[in-house]
């Protein structure tokens, strides 16, 4: 048995009971909770590894409830569940701190593999990973490129699974800019475009710069997109 929690929210209660079955099948502890009402109740008892959440429910929906965890400091992955696939709904669950968004009908087994990859902090590394050094300095922060952890003075500082493969990729190159359409697909945000880049990218500046709107890492390079420029 493995020891991640994932917990559900879904005001559908066959589909509950479906992903409850499917998950524990593939040896993950679940939680369930048919409204976010009932959700924040477990989340005072409960640290869950990654969240999978309705967008769609009577009352506080998924998008507004999602906002509010990130609000609060919770940084497990987040996986929206909606009908509602559109490009631009995609993009709203992005900014609200989303970490992916599975449009409804879906298959469980997707849902598996997505979870799997978050989980597992995915951190993309260069072919050429020894010309990369192991360890980047970000003024007063540290990013191993290998384990893909960022440390701080007080200790480690949790990513969420989008800003952590977003620095992986960029400390592939740091130093050259690399596009939206290079990051877009090394993140596979193909389908969602090249706006859910821009919106990974003002979230993780808000983990490692002093002052997000000025940056001292991550800079924008007007009509090429982005560079990480690393040092002290």
């Amino acid at each position: 048995m493995q020891d991640e929690l994932i917990l559900v929210v879904d005001d559908d209660p066959r589909l509950l009971r479906l992903l409850q079955r499917y998950l524990t099948e593939n040896d993950y502890r679940v939680a369930i909770a048919s409204d976010t009402q009932e959700a924040r109740s477990l989340l005072k008892m409960l640290q869950p590894d990654a969240v999978v959440l309705d967008v769609t429910m009577p009352g506080e929906d998924g998008l507004t409830f999602t906002s509010c965890l990130r609000k609060e400091g919770f940084l497990a992955p987040i996986l929206l569940l909606t009908a509602r696939g559109e490009p631009a709904d995609r993009i709203d669950g992005l900014e609200a701190g989303a970490d992916d968004y599975l449009g409804k009908p879906f298959e469980p087994r997707e849902l598996l593999l997505r979870l799997r990859a978050h989980l597992k902090r995915v951190v993309f590394t260069a072919p050429s990973i020894s010309e990369v050094p192991a360890i980047l300095r970000l003024g007063k922060l540290e990013f191993d490129v290998k384990r893909g952890l960022l440390t701080g003075p007080e200790g480690p500082i949790h990513l969420t699974g989008g800003e952590s493969a977003l620095l992986g990729v960029l400390t592939q190159q740091p130093g050259v800019i690399m596009s939206r359409e290079e990051i877009s697909q090394a993140l596979e945000l193909d389908e969602i475009g090249e706006r859910a880049v821009d919106v990974q990218v003002t979230r993780l500046r808000r983990r490692i710069e002093e002052d997000p709107k000025e940056p001292r890492f991550l800079h924008t390079v007007r009509g090429k997109g982005y560079v990480l420029k690393p040092g002290n």
